[in-house]
């Protein structure tokens, strides 16, 4: 007699601290690889309320508190527009506004098909690692470089 069980793979995951500009831990992102793209998992904390756009950043680098600069511009390979409402956006950086409750929370789960963890041209764990960056205002999706986002307030370091 012939058994078979089904095959279990374990997904490439990685998971890192969300600081704030004063370098206080505010949460966790958790980032999975999928099949086609990365699985997201943010909870956070002692954020404003409201909508913030967030990008991955192409840079894994959050030393610079004041204005998380450190951790560069968007991941964008193909130099594409910012935005999902722009005909020819969006950028690899993208991705949904993230939106906290009046009590400063988050806990979310989202997915893009535009990077991968380890593999292409918008990999996140590429030499230098990638930042998840969290802004101070909401992404429009369309207003070039960032989509009307605003500060930097939040930064995960993707590795």
């Amino acid at each position: 007699m012939l058994l078979a069980s089904p095959a279990t793979a374990t997904a490439l995951t990685t998971q890192a601290e969300l600081i704030d500009n004063s370098g206080n831990a505010i949460g966790t992102v958790q980032v999975e690889q999928g099949h086609k793209g990365v699985l997201i998992n943010l909870q956070a904390r002692d954020l404003p309320p409201g909508y913030h756009g967030m990008h991955f950043h192409a840079v894994g680098d959050c030393s610079d508190l004041a204005a998380f600069k450190s951790a560069g511009g968007h991941v964008n390979p193909f130099d594409q527009p910012h935005g999902f409402r722009n005909p020819d956006g969006p950028h690899e950086g993208n991705l949904p506004n993230l939106v906290v409750a009046a009590d400063g929370t988050v806990d979310v789960e989202l997915y893009s098909d535009l990077v991968e963890l380890d593999f292409g041209p918008a990999k996140l764990l590429d030499d230098d690692g990638t930042a998840l960056i969290v802004h101070t205002d909401k992404d429009d999706h369309y207003s070039q470089p960032i989509g009307g986002s605003g500060g930097r307030i939040a930064c995960a370091v993707i590795r």
